[in-house]
């Protein structure tokens, strides 16, 4: 099946999920500073995967893979770190970890089938 449209993509759907589930979990947290950065590194993995999609070449495609790849890892440092400050508890944040990390390897999958 072709792609025709990134809103098919599932790594963009599963980040979208994740985006919208950090909003509701830092809604109320005052520190807006990490709010500010943990929202705008979920909103990255998914507008990266939609940017790259309508460039229309593999090698954009690819290259804003990476970068929403590497923002996967900025929202995992930040659910550590959001832990630590008892921003989240530990079960909210192992959540949304195994959610990031499955959106990385879809990721990672995608970049190899490219």
């Amino acid at each position: 099946m072709k792609i025709t449209r990134f809103e098919e993509i599932i790594a963009w759907q599963k980040a979208k999920e994740l985006t919208l589930q950090i909003y509701k979990d830092v809604s109320v947290c005052k520190d807006f500073s990490f709010k500010n950065q943990i929202e705008r590194a979920s909103v990255s993995i998914m507008n990266n995967i939609a940017e790259g999609f309508e460039r229309q070449t593999n090698k954009e495609f690819k290259n804003f893979l990476y970068i929403a790849k590497g923002s996967c890892g900025e929202v995992r440092s930040m659910l550590i770190l959001g832990v630590e400050l008892r921003y989240f508890r530990k079960d909210q944040a192992a959540k949304l970890e195994i959610l990031s990390t499955e959106i990385s390897r879809i990721i990672s999958g995608f970049i190899k089938t490219l």
